[in-house]
């Protein structure tokens, strides 16, 4: 019986790897290759304006110290600041998107008239396209003619319109509330999903015993969601780090609110810079990768250890 059960057991693995590997060739071809390839020209000299003749640098696309000075992408200050843009954004709207989604998420759990058409109508954001989202929104937060600052100039609480996209001070602020308008519900449909999912048995007990609400929600739901939840943060935090559409439409190239996307297409399309874009691609990619890693081995290891 046991060398049945370790032949089957093999055959299943074969038959797994069959399955796997027509996907697997895929992958390789479709993302593997250009990561390579972008990889290998941020070690070169390469340029738009003839891709056949360049050059192998090393490093200096990175860093580099020449003639008393540093040269590279981390020594660039506009690299800096990109990154702080980015992180600041990833911060900002995925703890914005992950309070207001809890909040529509405990809203559609609960028992009323319409509930299915709200839920429906929460998806709306989520389903149109980021670059329709975006462009939506640069008409309405036009400084001249845009349906935000009439609003707010018929309620007295500006007494000019505002340019949003464009003032220093609010363009970041209006490219995260665009986002989180975009994305909140994204993370309200995983809430709903985990909610739903919880035992009833907990809040009727909680219910006989008088507990209030608030401390059944902090000692009971959350607890109990928040692996669910924590898969949705990870998610949108990868996605945010690595923003370019919504930016770009709204504020282009922009240094107030430029990501860490917008500077490598910068460097590759504007400057036409193939060697250096693809050195800011490449760190892009490895914070990423940096990220998900950690994310995987920590979560592996808890899994481990409460097992």
């Amino acid at each position: 019986m046991p060398r049945r059960r370790g032949r089957v057991s093999r055959q299943r693995v074969r038959a797994a790897w069959l399955f796997l590997i027509p996907m697997l060739l895929v992958l390789a071809g479709v993302a593997g290759w250009p990561l390579l390839r972008t990889i290998w020209f941020s070690l070169t000299d390469a340029s738009f304006s003839d891709l056949t003749s360049y050059h192998f640098i090393g490093l200096e696309n990175y860093l580099v110290y020449d003639d008393g000075a540093w040269y590279g992408v981390l020594a660039d200050p506009v690299w800096w600041h990109a990154v702080w843009n980015t992180v600041f954004f990833t911060v900002v709207s995925v703890s914005l998107e992950t309070v207001f989604g809890l909040v529509i998420a405990l809203t559609l759990n609960m028992q009323f008239r319409g509930r299915g058409w709200v839920r429906a109508a929460t998806l709306v954001p989520w389903a149109i396209p980021t670059i329709v989202s975006a462009k939506m929104w640069g008409w309405m937060l036009h400084d001249q003619f845009g349906i935000i600052n009439h609003i707010l100039l018929g309620l007295g609480v500006i007494d000019s319109p505002l340019n949003w996209t464009a003032n220093p001070d609010l363009s970041m602020w209006a490219v995260i509330m665009v986002d989180v308008w975009k994305t909140t519900p994204f993370m309200a449909l995983l809430a709903l999903a985990a909610l739903q999912m919880l035992p009833s048995d907990c809040y009727e007990a909680a219910k006989v015993d008088g507990i209030n609400p608030v401390k059944v929600f902090f000692r009971v739901t959350l607890p109990l969601i928040t692996p669910a939840l924590m898969v949705a943060i990870i998610f949108r935090v990868l996605d945010a780090l690595r923003v370019f559409d919504v930016i770009y439409v709204l504020t282009s190239n922009s240094e107030d609110t430029m990501s860490m996307s917008v500077y490598a297409r910068q460097q590759l399309v504007q400057f036409q810079d193939v060697g250096y874009g693809s050195a800011a691609s490449t760190v892009l990619f490895l914070i990423i990768a940096l990220l998900t890693i950690t994310y995987l081995y920590l979560g592996r290891k808890q899994i481990g250890g409460d097992a």
